[in-house]
């Protein structure tokens, strides 16, 4: 018997999805749990690694 997947956790779900690669179900709900593009933040691919790193730094500490 499967699991309930909407009443999964995002992460509970996508360590099912780990371990099960071919539930095809529990994948499109993942899928359908992600934030959508026009969500998304789009970097410029010619920022130095010194900038991306910074980024990164201000994501982790919740700064951006």
């Amino acid at each position: 018997m499967k699991p309930n997947f909407e009443k999964m956790t995002r992460k509970e779900l996508k360590a099912y999805v780990l371990a099960h690669r071919d539930d095809q179900e529990a994948i499109d709900l993942l899928m359908s749990r992600r934030s959508p593009d026009s969500e998304a933040v789009w970097y410029d691919a010619s920022l130095s690694q010194a900038q991306v790193e910074e980024i990164l730094k201000k994501k982790i500490k919740g700064e951006i």
